[in-house]
């Protein structure tokens, strides 16, 4: 068991992580890459990684979908088969960490949480952030470990949304009626707005109605760090100071709305482009005490994807 017991922190610091006890602890690089991307996540594992990580995979540990969507939800059996590999048991404080910064790591996070894993953090600054800060990595493939034993888990369904869930909210304005849930879009404006393309072709850009535009990256701060002798400085992300994160959400929502949300008088549900940047809306609203914040699986890219689906475009 953790030195947290089962009240383990959303997020950790590279310190808090390198004093934890490493056999009490598994650690999962959760590194993901948009698909216009040119990096390669397991290739990039494979050349340095925080030392006994191994590494996560968020679309091959996923369930199928009727449109081929990457990375969604896995089933509970999946997820149990996954941690038994990684030997992981319910036990197990998991700690999560991208190259990045914070970026996908946020949404591995929510699938255990999701799944009552609560011994789950993320590592802040992920892996730049660990080696800002002097600790060892390791290149090569993982090592080895002992499966263990992962009893099939309940997935809490009351913080997934589908797709028949959002079309029939997004009939109702949240400005207007107290029983619609505030839908908060992570993608950049631009691609809110329509004014930007998608990354995937052919895909339309747009939002839902009703939705507001809230970018996951009003809720990071940048920091850059010259690694000792090794070449140009790395910039890289980590969670925003709790003041920043009330300061995004007013700026997005109003403060009315937000102190409603806050207040457990409004819920929430966190979209994106695919489901994988929305995860850090929802770490970010958990940090700020938010127990009513759900998650779009689907995101844009299903909804989008369908030829019924109301699109708006605004200037």
């Amino acid at each position: 068991m953790s030195m947290f017991g089962d009240n383990c922190p959303l997020v950790l610091t590279p310190r808090q992580l390198s004093d934890l006890d490493p056999t009490k602890v598994s650690v999962l690089d959760a590194s993901w890459h948009m698909p216009n991307s040119p990096r390669k996540a397991r290739e990039e594992f494979l050349k340095r990684h925080i030392p006994s990580a191994q590494y996560l995979d968020l679309d091959e540990v996923a369930s199928p979908h009727e449109l081929g969507l990457k990375h969604m939800m896995p089933s509970p059996e999946a997820f149990a088969k996954a941690c038994e590999g990684y030997g992981i048991s319910p036990e197990s404080h998991v700690v999560l960490y991208d190259a990045h910064g914070v970026f996908s790591s946020p949404r591995a996070l929510f699938m255990f949480r999701a799944f009552g894993h609560n011994r789950s953090s993320i590592l802040d600054g992920g892996l730049p952030n660990w080696e800002a800060h002097g600790c060892s990595t390791e290149e090569g493939e993982a090592k080895q470990v002992t499966r263990s034993s992962y009893p099939v888990p309940n997935l809490d369904q009351d913080v997934i949304r589908s797709y028949e869930q959002i079309v029939n909210n997004c009939a109702l304005d949240p400005s207007k009626e107290e029983t619609a849930e505030v839908v908060l879009d992570a993608r950049p404006n631009g691609r809110f707005t329509g004014k930007d393309p998608e990354p995937r072709p052919g895909l339309s850009s747009g939002h839902i109605p009703h939705s507001l535009s809230l970018p996951f990256s009003t809720f990071l701060q940048s920091r850059t760090y010259t690694p000792t002798g090794k070449g140009a400085p790395i910039t890289f992300t980590e969670m925003a100071s709790s003041s920043t994160l009330h300061e995004s959400l007013e700026g997005a929502v109003g403060k009315e709305l937000a102190d409603q949300i806050r207040a457990g008088k409004r819920s929430v549900t966190a979209s994106c482009g695919s489901g994988m940047t929305a995860g850090v809306i929802w770490l970010a609203l958990k940090i700020m005490g938010v127990e009513k914040v759900g998650l779009y699986d689907e995101s844009w890219t299903g909804y989008a994807a369908r030829d019924s689906s109301k699109i708006e475009k605004s200037a």
